[in-house]
């Protein structure tokens, strides 16, 4: 037994450091008969007992399985969400970070490290190895377009590191976030093809688009939709969290039970910090008047403790504030009091995740597996968020559809601020902060601001330098490669009969054992939603597409590849401070010409500076529903939101009457449905909380048959405008409203669409998910044009 196994149980963030053995591990020779593992599945070998007539002479064979190569480590990798290289305190940031703090403290931490500008892009650079246009994720799968780089389908010819390492004999689960799916496939009836246990892991619980809330959250274990279940007494401090943490330990722990011998992957990608900013009060209650010094002064601050730390270098400059953003000392005392409570809620929601990661290793520390285990930490897919807007908002979809709450508004709902009753998103000025030192950052794809982030590595078995520093410049797509590398495992020239494409990350291995190994990466190209770079031989070209990540506009975007080009020398300005385009004209000439070859190479072509107006929603006018039908996001849903339109639901009522709900879309931040309480017929229009109608009939449904109708009904053509809602019991009018505002944009990106149910947060009057206690024999839904 080891001696991390001896140890004393306790939580990871007091563990003093973590146990080592001889390095000798690292480069475990590969046994002399290994099976050629360059084409998946493995080969099983021959037959090697006897065939007879009688049992008796027969000699059975040996069960065969796959497995991993000698020494193989286990393999937890995090991915935290939108968060900045400026906000963990490892990297200098002033939230602390302990679990986070421990890891670097006994491996290494990366200063160099790339991403790509947006989730979906980042996570298919991080499992296939690949640029992420290559594979066909230019952008989030909620903007796939039918471009070969930007179609958010993943082909079969870039197979996931999961699969690699499930066919090479590791046993792999993912908790988490997911966002790789094609938005047509995002649904119960599938396909499965791009669903993560279809995709190499073996166990999937988590939440399959780009964000979901904390205390409700939409979630799938597999491929079926399931409901948090809080532990008993702890509804009202139980998120998705700990949840996340909780399904991890539990696997981790069966499967060391049941297969000691196995090296295992975990892949664990929490929701944070990814609006909407959500945690138990306690952990926000910790940064109560943290924040008060506002975001230029936390900048400074920052940047002063990040050279103390050598997450920067002595010579590194602090980038100005854009025009764009208002300075902290502009704002009345009211906005700071709103504002600053907003980074205490982010800076709770990420305390919380660096917590609950930390029971994630406790776990593995706890199974005696932590000498060989390596764990990549990657804080932040992209830079910290720009979408808040300027001064943040308490209902991130009200904001989005132009009618966000004000500071004073907020102000009076400022101590449920990322409770379960708000979806709060910080100020711009708080990620811009939180991504010290560098410019801009979320969807910002020429800047590093939304491309660089902090990595730490540690391995026990493999790192013997604790504490140390890299400064080589590496990229998202370098990690599939390194742990395949660790563990012995060659990348595959064919998957399941398909030839895979070439895999573009170098491994990094070599980093583990020298500071001073040299760095693999001479080129590298970033592009998102049209901010363009270009990495080579030390120097950038970057080009800023001009429109701003917190302003929705449905003004024609400026043509991307018609904006200039600056330069940055990044070997000698490490935060990409000072623009020398002018000075070196003939290296912008160069490095522009670098970049088009690197797109023409990787899908890039064409650049599409849009953000909505992408992707296109089912077409037609008439849509039938079934029970069942559920958990539908904003894609998969017809475009009825800013139409008069006629829902009219068949159902049977039993003796004594039924209730719930028949049809609903959204949550409790905004969105309709239709239902039945106290046996009454019943819809209720949330317009994001600002004005909630309900409308009901006088009297509740008898037994037998029944048909229940909405007509809404449009009193202007402006989109947003009023409507009236009229409904109806078997052709009969039985109650009716006007809506002075309705939609604009959608209710919700988080929240579904739902028959039979209100999955999630609730919509109307009632507790979620209210399901329908009678039968539904089908909903039609008619969208006039």
């Amino acid at each position: 037994m080891s001696h991390c196994r001896r140890a004393k149980r306790a939580t990871y963030q007091l563990l003093p450091a973590l146990c080592s053995v001889a390095s000798s591990v690292l480069f475990a020779p590969v046994h002399a008969q290994e099976p050629d593992r360059t084409v998946l599945p493995v080969t099983p070998p021959a037959f090697r007992g006897k065939i007879a007539p009688g049992i008796a002479e027969a000699v059975p064979g040996r069960p065969w399985q796959v497995r991993a190569p000698q020494g193989a480590p286990n393999v937890l990798l995090v991915l935290i969400d939108d968060a900045g290289y400026g906000q963990c305190g490892t990297f200098g940031g002033l939230i602390p970070t302990p679990t986070l703090d421990a890891l670097a403290a006994n491996g290494l931490r990366y200063n160099r490290f790339h991403v790509a500008a947006l989730c979906s892009p980042t996570r298919a650079a991080l499992l296939t190895g690949r640029n992420n246009h290559a594979v066909g994720m230019g952008t989030i799968t909620n903007l796939a377009t039918d471009f070969p780089g930007y179609n958010a389908s993943i082909p079969k010819s870039a197979a996931l590191l999961p699969q690699v390492l499930q066919m090479n004999g590791y046993a792999t689960a993912a908790f988490g976030k997911w966002h790789l799916i094609p938005e047509a496939e995002a649904k119960v009836s599938g396909p499965f093809d791009h669903w993560p246990t279809h995709q190499g892991f073996d166990r999937f619980y988590g939440f399959l688009n780009g964000e979901t809330d904390q205390w409700y959250p939409e979630l799938t274990d597999g491929t079926k939709p399931v409901e948090m279940v809080a532990p008993q007494g702890r509804k009202a401090d139980y998120t998705l969290n700990e949840d996340l943490a909780d399904h991890a330990i539990q696997w981790i722990k069966e499967e060391k039970s049941l297969a000691p011998d196995k090296p295992f992957f975990v892949y664990f990608a929490p929701g944070a910090t990814h609006e909407p900013l959500q945690a138990p009060k306690a952990y926000i209650e910790r940064f109560r008047g943290k924040f008060d010094m506002g975001w230029d002064r936390y900048r400074e601050i920052v940047f002063e403790q990040q050279k103390k730390l050598g997450v920067i270098p002595a010579d590194a400059k602090l980038t100005p504030r854009p025009k764009e953003i208002p300075a902290w000392d502009s704002l009345t005392p009211e906005q700071k009091k709103v504002e600053a409570r907003l980074m205490e809620v982010f800076a709770g929601f990420m305390a919380q995740a660096d917590h609950e990661i930390g029971r994630v290793i406790t776990a593995i520390h706890d199974t005696g597996q932590m000498d060989n285990t390596m764990i990549v930490f990657i804080a932040g897919d992209n830079g910290a968020s720009l979408e808040g807007g300027v001064q943040g908002t308490s209902n991130a979809m009200a904001s989005i559809n132009g009618v966000g709450p004000t500071a004073a508004e907020m102000l009076k709902e400022i101590d449920e601020l990322g409770g379960p009753h708000t979806t709060p998103h910080y100020p711009v000025g708080w990620a811009w902060a939180g991504n010290t030192p560098f410019q801009w950052g979320k969807r910002i794809g020429s800047h590093l601001g939304g491309t660089r982030d902090p990595m730490v590595v540690t391995w026990p078995a493999g790192i013997n330098d604790h504490g140390g520093l890299r400064t080589q410049f590496e990229d998202v797509t370098d990690v599939a490669p390194t742990i395949l590398d660790a563990a012995h495992i060659p990348v595959p020239t064919e998957v399941n009969g398909v030839k895979q494409q070439r895999m573009d990350g170098r491994s990094m291995l070599a980093t583990f054992a020298s500071a001073s190994a040299p760095g693999l990466r001479t080129t590298q190209y970033f592009e998102m939603l049209g901010n363009r770079a270009i990495y080579h031989d030390g120097w950038m070209a970057a080009s800023r597409s001009g429109s701003l990540p917190w302003v929705y506009s449905s003004e024609p975007p400026a043509d991307p590849n018609k904006l200039p080009w600056e330069l940055y020398h990044l070997s000698e300005d490490y935060s990409e401070a000072d623009n020398v385009a002018a000075e070196h004209p003939e290296k912008v000439t160069e490095l522009a010409k670098v970049f088009d070859e690197q797109a023409r190479e990787n899908n890039v072509y064409p650049i599409d500076p849009r953000f909505g107006g992408r992707q296109p929603r089912p077409e037609g006018h008439h849509f039938t529903y079934y029970t069942g039908t559920g958990h539908l996001y904003l894609s998969l849903t017809p475009a009825y939101e800013n139409h008069s339109h006629t829902i009219t639901a068949y159902v049977d009522i039993p003796k004594g009457g039924a209730n719930g709900v028949l049809m609903a879309d959204g949550g409790e931040g905004g969105g309709f449905s239709l239902f039945l309480k106290d046996g009454k017929p019943s819809y209720t229009y949330n317009y994001f909380k600002r004005k909630i109608t309900t409308v009901s009939a006088q009297d509740a449904l008898p037994p037998g048959p029944a048909k229940i109708t909405l007509r809404f009904v449009e009193a202007s053509k402006s989109v947003g405008g009023p409507a009236d809602v009229v409904l109806e019991v078997n052709d009969k009018r039985v109650a009716s409203a006007h809506l002075p505002d309705t939609v604009r944009v959608a209710f919700s990106f988080e929240e579904t669409f739902d028959v039979g149910e209100d999955s999630a947060s609730a919509v109307g009057p009632y507790e979620s998910p209210f399901p329908f206690t009678g039968t539904i024999d089908h909903i039609d839904l008619d969208v006039e044009p």
